[in-house]
């Protein structure tokens, strides 16, 4: 069974460069705490976080497609937190992600998918002149709401219910 790791006390000083907000946030980011919102398109998300952070094909602005799961993953999000110019990664998600909000979400990955599907060639022709991988952390992202993210949001539901980690004895939450 997988535990909850909960990123956000390891922020310490570094909350200051999450300045994002809520209302201003990326559709294509995973329910968690953290969250691209009004961010740059300098492309330097994926330099410092590329198992966390993704492009969004039309803008080329940020967005979180995987929660950080280890302490070192953490301060890659802070690493490319604090590279973005507009101050716009949010850590405050969990104010706001419901267990309703989440489940809704998850109903439609769906169009996540279809857009990551859609948005295949653009990203091969940024990698073309980047170098980042994109187009690969693309279909990373895809293979990753077909696969464990389910068991992830499952155990963020029991969360954002119990502020705890769940237990081998609990039962939890159906998406």
């Amino acid at each position: 069974m997988d535990v909850y790791f909960d990123p956000v006390p390891l922020l310490d000083d570094a909350r200051g460069a999450f300045l994002g907000q809520w209302p201003d946030r990326k559709w294509l980011n995973v329910p968690g705490p953290f969250y691209g919102a009004e961010t740059d398109n300098c492309g330097t998300g994926r330099i410092h976080a590329p198992e966390s952070v993704l492009y969004e094909a039309d803008y080329f602005t940020e967005y979180v497609y995987r929660q950080p799961r280890t302490p070192e993953e953490v301060q890659q999000l802070v690493d490319a937190a604090e590279a973005e110019a507009f101050s716009g990664y949010g850590c405050d998600g969990d104010t706001h992600w419901t267990p309703t909000a989440v489940r809704e979400w998850w109903r439609d990955r769906g169009r996540i998918r279809e857009y990551l599907a859609n948005r295949r060639a653009d990203w091969e022709a940024d990698d073309a002149k980047a170098g980042q991988g994109v187009a690969a952390a693309a279909l990373k992202y895809a293979a990753y709401l077909d696969g464990e993210l389910a068991s992830h949001l499952r155990v963020y539901l029991f969360w954002l219910e119990e502020r705890c980690s769940p237990t081998v004895a609990d039962r939890l939450p159906q998406l």
